[in-house]
């Protein structure tokens, strides 16, 4: 590869000769321009220029590298040619950095609810709206935390409650909680340091994490922030191309990953109109080539991460799945008694009762609720617990007390993916220590006075879900889900004009 100056870069500016930098190297993209997932406009923008910034936050590291043909990389820069530019912070930047600087301290934060306030407060307003959004009405993503209030504990007494202990075994790999992170994309949008801050936490709590096929981090980096030995589960995207997704995943069997989940809700993915919202605000005027282009500009970043998932997944892929490794696999994203069972008889190792945090299909039921019919389902099929099937339920976790609900319902453990992200976003790896430490505190007072010991005494007859089915009641509201949460809007009028 040849050494570039930036003025040479700088001559290849135009939409049928279009060069860009990403991490020191030069890249021809002209004919990725149409392919592009988020459309040619951003890359247009940088058109000769450094895209770094633009790119690192929404991209793994080797995104670039694995979708161009080698011919396409150019070479490297120069680094004698670079001009360091002083950047200049906005007004909203100075806004955010004197927000940060003046977040409560890790001391005055008792719940995971509070990382949420903070991190909505600090975080720039495309990473907000891209980790809070939900599908259409966004009525499940509220529905998923609004299910646990209409679960209701029958505590038993007077049992020696001295000792008490919720650690665990997932997938044959022990937990200090029966918890595990669940996968959310794109941590480099709220952190510097994205999804490291959860390996690094992980690794001092032994909590394990599922790494997400769209971190911002690649694969390796993740890997190699590990401790030696430690447990590390994979969220696999299905690639359209095969011989990938083959690839990746035994990468990651060698590398030591321990488990697969396989998302199996998202042939395409939902709209999300927070997300698709923040693309009608132009960060920009463009570069000059950009000019009587026809952009598609509500997409939002989810669509701009994902073009490549295969809408063909399906249950006749399982065996190939199953010839390609000897991980465990798991399918997230099961909604029905009916898809547990072809699960269950498919010969996979467990499923997550899971709608994709309330951004596939609106309006479809919460993993807890579906959590008494499949458990009810898979009793057909042997003695319940399975020790080689698993049941995992993720969406709307809060607190310890909703975990043990899920447990006493039947779950094997829980899935917990924004409560920890946002953790992240607001304190970085200290918050995710600190949210370890809240659950843990919460377990034991919670298990003390529920008069379970262990996890195992966690029986159905703990708890009361009689009104879990149903969907319009007196339930209590959730002052502080409610205060977070951040309701749609319409269409706004330009000049702060009022529908």
């Amino acid at each position: 590869m040849s050494m570039l100056s930036t003025t040479a870069v700088a001559s290849h500016s135009a939409r049928n000769d279009c060069w860009i930098i990403v991490h020191g190297k030069v890249y021809d993209v002209t004919d990725f321009l149409d392919e592009h997932p988020g459309g040619s406009k951003i890359i247009l923008k940088y058109a000769g220029k450094d895209a770094t910034e633009a790119y690192e936050p929404i991209h793994p590291p080797n995104a670039i590298i694995d979708n161009l043909p080698l011919e396409k990389h150019i070479g490297t820069v120069d680094p004698s040619t670079v001009v360091k530019v002083v950047k200049q912070l906005t007004e909203e930047e100075k806004r955010r950095q004197a927000l940060l600087a003046n977040r409560p301290s890790l001391d005055e934060i008792i719940n995971l609810h509070d990382f949420e306030a903070v991190a909505k407060v600090v975080l720039p307003d495309k990473a907000w709206a891209y980790y809070s959004s939900a599908s259409d009405d966004e009525i499940t993503i509220r529905e998923n935390r609004a299910a646990f209030q209409r679960v209701w504990f029958r505590p038993r007494v007077l049992r020696d409650v001295s000792v008490v202990d919720w650690s665990t075994t997932i997938l044959g790999q022990k937990s200090s909680l029966p918890v595990y992170i669940s996968a959310t994309a794109l941590g480099k949008l709220g952190h510097p340091d994205g999804e490291l801050n959860l390996t690094r936490a992980a690794a001092k709590h032994n909590v394990i994490q599922m790494i997400p096929t769209l971190a911002s981090c690649s694969f390796d980096e993740i890997l190699d922030a590990a401790q030696p030995g430690q447990p590390l589960f994979l969220q696999l995207y299905v690639n359209r191309d095969r011989s990938i997704t083959k690839k990746y995943v035994q990468h990651a069997e060698k590398r030591g990953v321990k488990g697969l989940f396989i998302t199996v809700d998202a042939p395409q993915l939902g709209r999300r109109e927070k997300d698709m919202r923040m693309k009608f605000v132009d960060d920009g005027a463009g570069a000059k080539v950009q000019e009587n282009m026809k952009v598609k500009k509500d997409e939002g970043v989810a669509r701009a991460i994902s073009s490549f998932i295969d809408p063909s997944l399906c249950w006749d892929d399982i065996p190939w799945f199953r010839s390609i490794t000897k991980m465990p696999i798991i399918l997230k994203g099961v909604a029905t008694p009916e898809d547990a069972l072809l699960a269950y008889d498919a010969g996979v190792q467990g499923i997550v009762l899971s709608n994709h945090g309330g951004r596939q299909l609106d309006t479809s039921r919460s993993g807890l609720e579906n959590l008494i019919d499949i458990v009810a389902a898979l009793k057909t099929r042997g003695p319940w617990p399975n020790p080689k099937f698993s049941v995992f339920v993720d969406g709307g976790v809060r607190r310890a007390s909703d975990v043990l609900k899920a447990l006493a319902l039947g779950a094997t453990a829980v899935g917990i993916g924004r409560g920890f992200l946002y953790a992240f976003c607001a304190y970085g790896q200290e918050g995710v220590e600190k949210a370890f430490r809240i659950l843990g505190d919460e377990f034991e007072m919670n298990m003390r006075l529920l008069g379970a010991r262990t996890l195992k005494e966690l029986t159905p007859d703990m708890v009361d879900a009689s009104a879990l089915h149903s969907h319009v009641g007196l339930t209590p509201n959730d002052n502080l889900y409610s205060s977070v949460y951040q309701p749609l809007r319409t269409a706004q009028f330009k000049d702060g004009a009022k529908l």
